[in-house]
């Protein structure tokens, strides 16, 4: 029987035969590899991953695509919403010191699953996620650009990231009303040693009103804080460089 796609799961399904062994290729998965992938849906991806890997772990939250997933065999499926899944814990089953995250991305919560992975990113060798182009501009953002956000922030401190594919909307059903890309994502092996959730509240105060200066927004943050050093504050959140936030949630985390 064919799978209906779910507006409510976000579900536009891969068919582009050509983009699949594109993005196979991308991947490149060794046969030893830990691999996990997000939204498996109709095993379009999952299927050529699978035959290059001894083990293939798929998280799904559709229970009628769990069913079809399990009837493969040789897939280890759980079947979750995947911001409840601990990525952590599910590492040390497998018996892995790194996995690598796979996945179509349901767009309408995108977001909320980069940072979820954020925090279980010291047991991932990389991701590559299919999303909306429009997210990866901003994840992968120099400053100084309209596309230079939060996101952009948050990400940067701790990845390596770069749009390695374009996904037009053809290739998928029902086709997306957007554009999407594959962005590829590498742990940084010597991260800044920040407060994650002091840095997020920096980051969050600093974009809280964009259009305005930092004296107006950050700056009133950094008086509750007691920072006492130095920092412009005459220039707006998208004009200051990951680097510099970064060193400002060293001098001012407790």
């Amino acid at each position: 029987m064919k799978h209906i796609a779910r507006k409510r799961f976000g579900q536009h399904f891969l068919t582009d035969s050509a983009i699949i062994e594109s993005i196979v290729a991308i991947i490149a998965p060794a046969a030893a590899d830990a691999m996990i992938e997000i939204g498996p849906g109709l095993a379009a991806l999952t299927q050529p991953l699978a035959e290059r890997l001894k083990r293939l772990t798929v998280i799904e939250l559709d229970r009628d695509l769990a069913v079809r997933l399990r009837a493969h065999g040789s897939l280890d499926v759980i079947e979750s919403d995947v911001l409840k899944v601990d990525f952590t814990a599910l590492a040390s089953r497998l018996g892995a010191m790194k996995i690598r995250v796979v996945g179509n991305l349901p767009y309408n919560i995108s977001t909320p699953i980069l940072f979820h992975l954020l925090d279980h990113v010291d047991v991932i060798q990389d991701q590559h996620f299919m999303l909306q182009k429009e997210v990866i501009d901003r994840m992968v953002a120099r400053p100084a650009t309209s596309d230079y956000s939060r996101l952009s922030v948050m990400l940067q401190w701790r990845y390596a990231m770069e749009n390695v594919l374009f996904v037009p909307p053809e290739s998928f059903d029902p086709p997306p009303r957007v554009d999407s890309a594959i962005v590829r994502m590498v742990p940084l092996a010597e991260p800044p040693a920040i407060d994650v959730a002091h840095y997020g509240e920096l980051v969050q105060a600093a974009f809280s009103q964009r259009r305005k200066i930092l004296r107006n927004t950050l700056g009133r943050w950094l008086d509750e804080k007691g920072f006492t050093g130095e920092f412009d504050l005459q220039r707006r959140a998208e004009e200051v460089p990951v680097s510099e936030y970064v060193s400002l949630a060293k001098s001012t985390q407790a």
